[in-house]
């Protein structure tokens, strides 16, 4: 068998918005390999996943893949920014146990030609377990971010309570972002929700701070720092990795508007 004939394409519905021709850089082992994280019964992990430039030998194209299960009662944390690559992506597949908690915050900008995206599965597969979900995605010239988050209720997993947030901001004409969120729910005492939306920088705002003196470069930081904010709610008081994080993002909106 070739390499080609087993690389992904649009065909494929977690790919369908993707840059397949960017995955010729990695190969089939890179596409295989899967990182395994284990949180044991009551355990907390936490973990910061930024893709930046010069992240890697290979600037054009980053995958990364984590599989996570959770023991009874434990709590995952994941936070991510993806602000490199001619294609940037993280897949992540969640399980998890009676009682567990898993959390994700994404952000994704970037522009020219440029694809980053987050692809997620939850898996509740027992009951009384908990998730919580939200990205923002900010992009201009040609760029495209997307979020594909699925959530699996399994039969028995009663009491589970699934939340998943998208919102898109398009700075420029000829940007885009994508989102398809999914549910299957295969038990009937459980609350999921999900919401989409993709919209532009606020005038109004932007003429309020304007009037007070601002640049426009700085009201447009300063919009884009509280639009993509909302993704780090989950790291609480934690001040020092929020702002790590925002200036990954930042840095980026600053080096290419």
């Amino acid at each position: 068998m070739t390499e080609a004939a087993i690389l992904p394409t649009r065909r494929d519905e977690a790919w369908r918005y993707s840059d397949t021709d960017a995955l010729a850089a990695v190969g089939p082992a890179e596409l295989s390999d899967w990182r395994e994280i284990v949180v044991p019964a009551g355990g907390h992990y936490r973990e910061c996943l930024i893709l930046e430039d010069h992240a890697g030998p290979n600037d054009e194209t980053f995958l990364r893949r984590l599989r996570v299960n959770l023991g009874e009662g434990a709590r995952c944390e994941l936070f991510a920014v993806i602000a490199s690559g001619q294609l940037g992506r993280i897949e992540i597949e969640a399980t998890l146990a009676t009682s567990s908690h898993f959390e994700l915050g994404g952000i994704t900008v970037g522009g020219r030609d440029t694809t980053r995206e987050i692809v997620s599965r939850v898996i509740h597969a027992q009951p009384g377990a908990t998730s919580n979900q939200i990205v923002r995605s900010v992009h201009w010239g040609r760029g495209t971010g997307n979020f594909l988050g699925r959530i699996d209720v399994d039969r028995g997993a009663q009491k589970t309570a699934a939340a998943q947030s998208f919102k898109g901001l398009l700075l420029e004409k000829g940007a885009s972002v994508n989102a398809v969120p999914q549910l299957e729910i295969f038990a009937d005492d459980v609350k999921c929700e999900h919401g989409a939306s993709v919209g532009q920088l606020d005038e109004a705002a932007r003429f309020y701070m304007g009037a007070r003196g601002l640049s426009p470069a700085a009201a447009r930081r300063l919009l884009v720092q509280a639009f993509i904010g909302d993704a780090l709610v989950g790291l609480g008081d934690d001040a020092a990795t929020q702002e790590r994080l925002l200036r990954v993002a930042l840095d980026k909106l600053d080096r290419h508007l």
